[in-house]
């Protein structure tokens, strides 16, 4: 049965689904400036080269993004949201759309009613075919943020697509044809990113400020040993779906 049809489950195993048609648009919900990279850098990437719009929301400002205790914070977020934009733009090229901060405080984002509102509004200004996000019912999650960001991308939609629900935009409402989780526990769909995973390594390394936290990648030695890992996880997942690098992900249809 459809992920939200009424009733009890259906018996039979889901399918693995493989590499959408390229979307005209593609909005990727992220906690953080980076997350996007990480969960669908190669997929955007790919799906940019072949004329889709990609447009990005980051939900907090990514001000505790950073190992050192004295650091200038408002400095740090003018620069997470300048290494956003460069990602954003080795991501997309040409096809690299609008890149939306909703500043949220950087390990307080709730998914509240309000938020709920903000996502909404720029689906329906957007007027994304897709929407990527985190997948928020990921077991043993510890990160605050990418919880609620994930449910905010799956209420957002929701939200956008129903006429009834935040009037207040004065816009119509909007219903994407497809939502892809990333870190999903249970994946069902597979894109083939062969040949895309070094767009998506340069679009991660523009997020210079997270080599020493989040990448582990302080020095060349440390920079290449990071490169490899992504690489070689791309690559072992392409494996199991027989292409030569893949993204996984959950997929809802039912919008």
């Amino acid at each position: 049965m459809a992920a939200n049809e009424p009733g009890q489950p259906d018996p039979r195993p889901s399918l693995i689904t493989h590499d959408l048609p390229t979307p005209t648009s593609a909005l990727a919900i992220g906690a953080h400036p980076d997350d996007v990279e990480f969960g669908a850098g190669a997929t955007l990437a790919k799906w940019a080269a072949a004329g889709c719009v990609v447009h990005h929301l980051l939900l907090t400002d990514g001000s505790k993004g950073t190992w050192d205790a004295d650091a200038d914070l408002d400095a740090l977020v003018l620069t997470r949201q300048h290494e956003q934009r460069a990602a954003a733009a080795r991501l997309g090229g040409s096809r690299a759309g609008e890149v939306v901060f909703l500043g949220q405080v950087d390990g307080e984002l709730d998914s509240s009613l309000a938020m709920r509102g903000e996502v909404a509004r720029v689906i329906r200004r957007l007027h994304p075919q897709v929407v990527l996000g985190h997948d928020p019912w990921k077991r043993y999650r510890l990160h605050p943020d990418h919880r609620h960001a994930g449910l905010l991308a799956t209420e957002g939609i929701v939200a956008a697509r129903d006429p009834h629900f935040f009037k207040e935009h004065g816009m119509p409402p909007h219903r994407p044809d497809t939502l892809l989780l990333w870190e999903a526990d249970e994946p069902d769909h597979v894109e083939d990113v062969t040949g895309f995973v070094d767009v998506k390594l340069a679009a991660l390394e523009a997020h210079q400020s997270q080599f020493e936290s989040t990448m582990k990648a302080v020095d060349p030695v440390q920079l290449a040993a990071f490169r490899a890992r992504i690489r070689t996880r791309l690559e072992l997942l392409g494996q199991q779906y027989g292409v030569g690098a893949a993204e996984v992900f959950k997929r809802i249809s039912d919008l």
